[in-house]
């Protein structure tokens, strides 16, 4: 599993509507509102290297609303749950 945090820029007034767009896209686990230099955050959990380029570059980016991103790919996760397991049920299967 390949995960990516994605920190978004976005216009002005289009937050709402941005993060209900990229929470449908396939790969986005999760989206979060966020306060400081950043409007969103993006978790996207996908299977390879090639999944998150097409997440990111062919889909979220093709967003109108998105000004700006910097893409932070995860190594390894820390947590006190199983991530994942958590994250890994039915990605076995072929698509």
């Amino acid at each position: 599993m390949v995960t990516a945090i994605v920190l978004v820029n976005v216009k002005r007034d289009a937050v709402n509507e941005t993060a209900q767009a990229l929470v449908k896209l396939d790969g986005v686990a999760e989206v979060y509102s966020v306060a400081g230099p950043w409007d969103l955050v993006v978790m996207v959990r996908v299977r390879s290297n090639d999944e998150m380029a097409d997440v990111i570059t062919n889909h979220m980016l093709k967003l109108e609303s998105i000004e700006k991103t910097t893409t932070l790919i995860a190594f390894k996760a820390y947590s006190k749950h199983d991530l994942e397991c958590m994250f890994s049920i039915g990605m076995d299967k072929p698509v």
